[in-house]
Protein backbone atom coordinates (compact mmCIF):
# COMPACT_ATOMS: atom_id res chain seq x y z
CA UNK A 1 0.00 0.00 0.00
CA UNK A 2 2.67 2.45 1.07
CA UNK A 3 4.78 1.74 -2.37
CA UNK A 4 1.43 2.21 -4.52
CA UNK A 5 0.47 5.52 -2.80
CA UNK A 6 4.47 6.28 -2.97
CA UNK A 7 4.61 5.15 -6.79
CA UNK A 8 1.45 7.28 -7.62
CA UNK A 9 2.99 10.41 -6.50
CA UNK A 10 6.49 9.98 -8.16
CA UNK A 11 7.48 10.25 -12.20
CA UNK A 12 7.44 7.52 -14.23
CA UNK A 13 11.13 7.45 -14.05
CA UNK A 14 10.99 5.98 -10.70
CA UNK A 15 8.85 3.13 -12.20
CA UNK A 16 11.15 2.48 -15.33
CA UNK A 17 13.86 2.12 -12.86
CA UNK A 18 12.33 -0.70 -11.19
CA UNK A 19 11.09 -2.02 -14.56
CA UNK A 20 14.54 -2.37 -15.32
CA UNK A 21 15.22 -3.36 -12.02
CA UNK A 22 13.33 -6.31 -12.40
CA UNK A 23 13.99 -7.28 -16.10
CA UNK A 24 18.00 -7.76 -15.09
CA UNK A 25 17.54 -9.86 -12.52
CA UNK A 26 15.74 -12.21 -15.01
CA UNK A 27 17.36 -11.36 -17.72
CA UNK A 28 20.73 -12.09 -16.07
CA UNK A 29 19.08 -15.41 -14.36
CA UNK A 30 18.01 -16.65 -17.80
CA UNK A 31 22.07 -15.73 -18.77
CA UNK A 32 22.98 -17.41 -15.80
CA UNK A 33 21.33 -20.73 -16.03
CA UNK A 34 21.41 -20.86 -19.72
CA UNK A 35 25.55 -20.76 -19.62
CA UNK A 36 26.02 -22.77 -16.18
CA UNK A 37 23.50 -25.25 -16.08
CA UNK A 38 22.84 -25.69 -20.13
CA UNK A 39 26.11 -25.28 -21.50
CA UNK A 40 24.86 -22.85 -23.89
CA UNK A 41 27.40 -20.63 -25.53
CA UNK A 42 28.19 -17.07 -24.05
CA UNK A 43 26.57 -15.73 -27.05
CA UNK A 44 23.74 -17.70 -27.33
CA UNK A 45 23.12 -17.11 -23.36
CA UNK A 46 23.40 -13.91 -23.27
CA UNK A 47 21.27 -13.09 -26.53
CA UNK A 48 18.37 -15.33 -25.18
CA UNK A 49 18.63 -13.68 -21.94
CA UNK A 50 18.64 -9.78 -22.97
CA UNK A 51 15.77 -10.64 -25.68
CA UNK A 52 13.88 -12.21 -23.01
CA UNK A 53 14.36 -9.22 -20.49
CA UNK A 54 13.51 -7.01 -23.35
CA UNK A 55 10.59 -8.72 -23.57
CA UNK A 56 9.30 -7.85 -20.05
CA UNK A 57 10.32 -4.54 -20.31
CA UNK A 58 7.97 -3.74 -23.09
CA UNK A 59 4.95 -5.18 -21.19
CA UNK A 60 5.34 -3.81 -17.44
CA UNK A 61 6.56 -0.43 -19.07
CA UNK A 62 3.52 -0.53 -21.18
CA UNK A 63 1.37 -1.09 -18.24
CA UNK A 64 2.67 -0.68 -15.20
CA UNK A 65 5.49 2.36 -16.31
CA UNK A 66 3.54 4.51 -18.94
CA UNK A 67 -0.25 2.95 -18.28
CA UNK A 68 -0.36 3.04 -22.34
CA UNK A 69 -2.81 1.48 -24.70
CA UNK A 70 -0.31 1.47 -27.64
CA UNK A 71 -0.78 -2.07 -29.64
CA UNK A 72 1.70 -4.45 -30.11
CA UNK A 73 1.95 -4.25 -34.03
CA UNK A 74 2.79 -0.60 -33.29
CA UNK A 75 4.85 -0.56 -30.04
CA UNK A 76 6.69 -3.74 -30.53
CA UNK A 77 9.02 -1.75 -33.30
CA UNK A 78 8.80 1.39 -32.03
CA UNK A 79 10.47 -0.20 -28.56
CA UNK A 80 12.94 -2.12 -30.48
CA UNK A 81 14.05 0.66 -32.58
CA UNK A 82 14.42 3.01 -29.52
CA UNK A 83 16.72 -0.36 -27.82
CA UNK A 84 18.58 -0.27 -30.73
CA UNK A 85 19.44 3.98 -31.03
CA UNK A 86 19.94 4.08 -27.49
CA UNK A 87 22.35 1.35 -27.27
CA UNK A 88 24.13 2.31 -30.40
CA UNK A 89 24.18 6.18 -29.20
CA UNK A 90 25.17 5.54 -25.70
CA UNK A 91 27.86 3.22 -25.76
CA UNK A 92 29.19 5.08 -28.98
CA UNK A 93 29.56 8.10 -26.63
CA UNK A 94 30.87 6.35 -23.59
CA UNK A 95 33.54 4.95 -25.48
CA UNK A 96 34.88 7.32 -27.04
CA UNK A 97 34.52 9.23 -23.75
CA UNK A 98 36.46 6.49 -21.79
CA UNK A 99 39.56 6.75 -24.54
CA UNK A 100 39.72 10.33 -23.87
CA UNK A 101 39.33 10.48 -19.99
CA UNK A 102 42.08 10.45 -18.01
CA UNK A 103 41.74 7.90 -14.71
CA UNK A 104 43.55 9.21 -11.93
CA UNK A 105 46.25 6.52 -10.41
CA UNK A 106 44.58 5.70 -7.84
CA UNK A 107 41.27 4.71 -9.34
CA UNK A 108 43.28 3.31 -12.21
CA UNK A 109 43.76 -0.20 -10.04
CA UNK A 110 39.51 -0.14 -9.56
CA UNK A 111 38.44 0.75 -13.00
CA UNK A 112 39.93 0.49 -16.25
CA UNK A 113 38.79 2.44 -19.52
CA UNK A 114 36.69 0.07 -20.74
CA UNK A 115 34.84 -0.75 -17.27
CA UNK A 116 34.54 3.68 -17.29
CA UNK A 117 33.16 3.29 -20.10
CA UNK A 118 30.50 0.62 -19.38
CA UNK A 119 29.15 2.75 -16.58
CA UNK A 120 29.07 5.91 -18.41
CA UNK A 121 27.14 4.31 -21.38
CA UNK A 122 24.88 2.42 -18.55
CA UNK A 123 24.04 5.73 -17.23
CA UNK A 124 23.29 7.26 -21.19
CA UNK A 125 21.89 4.18 -21.84
CA UNK A 126 19.14 4.78 -19.35
CA UNK A 127 18.33 7.85 -19.80
CA UNK A 128 17.66 7.79 -23.80
CA UNK A 129 15.87 4.43 -23.20
CA UNK A 130 13.50 6.62 -21.15
CA UNK A 131 13.23 9.33 -23.13
CA UNK A 132 12.45 7.34 -26.19
CA UNK A 133 10.52 4.85 -24.77
CA UNK A 134 8.07 8.14 -22.73
CA UNK A 135 8.30 10.38 -25.93
CA UNK A 136 8.23 7.85 -28.55
CA UNK A 137 6.53 4.32 -28.27
CA UNK A 138 4.73 4.78 -25.74
CA UNK A 139 3.64 8.49 -26.13
CA UNK A 140 0.25 9.78 -24.69
CA UNK A 141 -1.75 11.14 -27.69
CA UNK A 142 -3.88 13.73 -26.48
CA UNK A 143 -8.05 13.78 -27.65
Amino acid sequence: MLLENSLKRNSYFIRFLLVGVLNTIIGLSIMFILLNLFGWSYWQSTFTGNSIGAIISYFLNRSFTFNSRVGASEGIPKFAAVIVFSYTVSYSVSGAAAEILTIPAWAASVVSSDELGILIGTVLYTVTNYLGQKGFVFRRVTE
